[in-house]
């Protein structure tokens, strides 16, 4: 397992939609692994393999408080969404940013495990927003894409802003080489 680079705001791939997977094979599973890792390592409770620039229709997740209930979603599609829901979200792809979207607050969702087989599941709260917010991620969508334009430009600038600095920092660290 490793922990793999994830793609931030501005990665034009956060923007591509995903394939189906057509076999669930060994690749799939180092990647499902590498994801898991990724998403503990980050810390984060769900992770698209978008995020990790990979285009394929795959999902892990773990809202469970002692991070015990690691969740797999292969090819996952939303078959009912019920009632509407209000809350606040983060996205590893856009760090430090938060806030509120609406969404379906129950939903029934259908995928493969990673044995291939398919099933159903009902998820309701954090759990339904979290499937949510990761589909989105297959299909090229970020949270952000639901704020206003004014929304997304102020969090574009902060986070420019932000890359510059970190840049600037890691300049000011790296050794000064005399030759």
């Amino acid at each position: 397992m490793a922990v793999r680079p994830i793609v931030k705001y501005g990665h034009p791939g956060l923007h591509k939609p995903s394939e189906t997977v057509k076999e669930i094979d060994g690749s799939i599973h180092k990647l499902l692994d590498d994801m898991v890792e990724t998403m503990y390592a980050a810390p984060g409770i769900g992770l698209a393999a978008t995020q990790v620039d990979v285009h394929k229709r795959l999902i892990v997740m773990d809202v469970s408080e002692g991070k015990s209930n690691q969740q797999v979603f292969c090819n996952p599609e939303i078959l009912t969404r019920e009632g509407v829901g209000v809350a606040e979200e983060g996205c590893l792809s856009v760090p430090g940013i938060f806030d509120e979207v609406k969404r379906a607050a129950n939903i029934r969702a259908r995928a493969q495990d990673v044995k291939g087989k398919f099933f159903e599941v009902d998820l309701e709260g954090l759990a339904a927003v979290c499937l949510q917010h990761e589909m989105d991620h297959l299909d090229g969508k970020l949270f952000v894409d639901y704020l206003s334009d004014l929304k997304r430009e102020r969090i574009r600038k902060k986070l420019d802003k932000d890359r510059k600095e970190r840049a600037g920092k890691a300049r000011e660290a790296a050794p000064v080489r005399a030759y």
